[in-house]
């Protein structure tokens, strides 16, 4: 059993509102992802949402996060909210990887690759007999290799598993979280995955630039350790270039003041960011207290910085005097960065989150819409994610394996226990 390489497909969108053709920018680029969970699935879809061709192999237990519920996104509780949400417009193929023959239909997928993105335990494809610097590299020169870990494949913690939580605290980003006298608190969101799957994003296209020219493809080394660090500004600074150790400030900024979130009338919250001092002044022009500017305390942000705690006590009163969406109006009006809490809901249904087209519905999947617009490259069409190992037959026939080659693969154990597609 042999696959077949197969040439570039675009994949055409109409353009809303003109009607004409597309090509979106990644048509033609195929794109294997091995990954699990939410780095490696969620940079593999924003190659697909740009129109990269996306396999996502599966082992037959599937992606755990299939699992994380509820919520889910079918009645039979086979999909979480979580999965969906990373894994659209991707073709699903099943491949229980202990099996040799099943590592056999992973090399012909890797030939016919563009880009490779994985998350295997260090060493996992070394052992397979398919590492890239052992073996891949020099096979499939023109590969670009995507490999996503906690901390790296070498050094004092390399091979180590990552999670978000713990990187969060062993990357300082916890430290920094949460109110002055409270505990450290992880940040409501994954922010480290997603910040890595963002880097693995670019990591591939900086790759496939460069491919353009040398002709030959490269490793995409992406750790959440690195990604981490990298988000750790202006702290960082601080520490690297005046030895400061940040603390816990809540919703403030270490650097700037006011700049955090103040109760307002009724049960509204307001964050305002006035980071200048014309921004100041202009603030307090608006509620009320336009002396404050000239107080000798808060003139300019090293004075307002130096004595927060005062001019907090001066302004909370002041906030607690108006609602959150008036004040935001008329903030806005004067130039002031300001904005109401929302929750998550609220943000979604927002009036600009619609305009900018960040909610995508085509009546069997909802998700959040594609943030990289482009003004002749349109994204393709959301399409929800496949069952496990939904494509598998299909896409084994494009690879050039016929219904005996596939049958065979079936009894071997090397696509898992699923009925003949």
């Amino acid at each position: 059993m042999a696959g077949r390489a197969r040439g570039g497909r675009g994949r055409r969108v109409v353009v809303p509102g003109d009607g004409r053709f597309a090509v979106s920018a990644l048509a033609g680029l195929r794109v294997l992802d091995l990954s699990r969970v939410l780095a490696g699935p969620f940079c593999a879809q924003m190659l697909a949402d740009h129109g990269a061709e996306v396999i996502k192999v599966e082992a037959p237990s599937g992606d755990e996060t299939r699992r994380w519920g509820p919520p889910f996104a079918d009645a039979a509780e086979t999909m979480s909210t979580y999965y969906e949400g990373l894994n659209r417009n991707k073709a699903n193929l099943q491949l229980d990887l202990r099996v040799e023959e099943a590592r056999a239909v992973l090399h012909d997928l890797i030939a016919d690759a563009d880009v490779v993105v994985e998350n295997f335990k260090a060493g996992t494809m070394q052992r397979w007999g398919l590492g890239y610097e052992t073996r891949l590299a020099e096979e499939f020169p023109r590969l670009v290799y995507c490999r996503i870990s906690g901390y790296g494949v070498d050094g004092p913690l390399g091979g180590l598993p990552g999670y978000d939580a713990v990187l969060q605290a062993y990357g300082g980003l916890m430290s920094v979280n949460g109110e002055r006298d409270g505990d450290p608190l992880r940040v409501g969101v994954p922010i480290v995955d997603i910040t890595a799957a963002h880097q693995a994003f670019a990591g591939i296209l900086l790759a496939l630039v460069e491919r353009s020219v040398s002709g030959r493809g490269q490793l995409v080394d992406i750790t959440l350790l690195d990604a981490v660090l990298s988000l750790m500004h202006p702290h960082s600074a601080a520490y690297l270039r005046a030895g400061v150790v940040a603390e816990r400030l809540g919703a403030a900024h270490s650097s700037v003041a006011p700049y955090q979130v103040f109760a307002t009338a009724g049960q509204g919250t307001l964050f305002v960011a006035a980071a200048s001092d014309a921004q100041f002044a202009a603030l307090t022009d608006v509620l009320g207290r336009p002396e404050l500017a000239d107080d000798v305390r808060f003139r300019r942000n090293r004075d307002r910085v130096t004595n927060r705690e005062d001019l907090v006590a001066e302004l909370r009163p002041l906030f607690l005097a108006v609602g959150a969406d008036d004040l935001a109006e008329k903030l806005a009006e004067r130039g002031v960065p300001a904005a109401p809490v929302n929750n998550v809901a609220e943000a979604l249904t927002s009036p600009q989150a619609r305009h900018r087209a960040m909610v995508v519905d085509d009546g069997g999947y909802r998700g959040v819409g594609v943030p990289i617009k482009l003004s002749r490259s349109a994204p393709v069409p959301p399409r929800a994610p496949a069952p496990p190992g939904a494509d598998t037959a299909r896409v084994l026939a494009e690879h050039g394996y016929t219904p005996d080659d596939i049958a065979v693969l079936r009894r071997s154990g090397a696509l898992g226990q699923l009925p003949l597609a």
